[in-house]
């Protein structure tokens, strides 16, 4: 790679002393294969410096779930992790009318979140799939967003990848609401206004 068109600070950035740093974590195994494990940026850091990649939890909770469309796990330097998610407000709706509850009403909305809670805890310890992640990395305490990532928010970038700093920066406030204890329960005040509102 000779460097990026007309853009000097990138190349700067990227080729250094004949190396091509791509912000990917990863290592080399004895017969000299490079492994990826994830992004360097994306990485949890919990309180005690100990790091995870979120991808794989991420990938696995969307993959097997009609609720969660899309989910960013969050620790930077945290005693626990969190989650944002944006959830199918379509299926949410649809599943809590199905058992005779209007969807925004107190008791719809209740039943909303456990439904979004539903989606994580099979993956905690004593769940049906309790072996897949360590606990200390899969949420604690899940915020919901009004809207999904893509391109035109700038919360995806053109290869279809999170922007988890702009992510992070833009609910930041959420994020450390998360960090409460009022907001650490999925009940919380945050997640039924934005219900409440969804869906009607």
């Amino acid at each position: 790679m000779l460097g990026y068109w007309k853009n000097e600070e990138a190349t700067k950035e990227t080729l250094q002393d004949g190396w091509l740093y791509t912000g990917d974590l990863g290592y080399m195994d004895k017969d000299g294969f490079l492994y990826v494990l994830g992004r360097f940026k994306s990485l949890l850091i919990s309180n005690d410096g100990e790091k995870h990649s979120p991808e794989g939890i991420e990938e696995t909770i969307v993959q097997n779930s009609d609720v969660i469309e899309e989910i960013m796990l969050y620790n930077d330097q945290n005693p626990y992790t969190v989650a944002l998610v944006h959830p199918n407000y379509e299926v949410i709706k649809k599943r809590v009318s199905a058992r005779g509850v209007t969807p925004n009403s107190i008791r719809g909305i209740d039943i909303a979140l456990q439904l979004i809670k539903e989606e994580i805890d099979p993956y905690l310890t004593g769940g049906k799939h309790d072996n897949l992640f360590p606990d200390r990395w899969l949420p604690a305490s899940i915020g919901l967003l009004p809207e999904g990532f893509n391109e035109q928010n700038g919360f995806m970038n053109s290869t279809m990848k999170m922007v988890r700093g702009r992510i992070s920066q833009h609910y930041k406030d959420l994020l450390d609401y998360l960090y409460t204890p009022e907001g650490k329960p999925v009940h919380n005040k945050r997640n039924k206004a934005l219900l409440e509102k969804k869906l009607k």
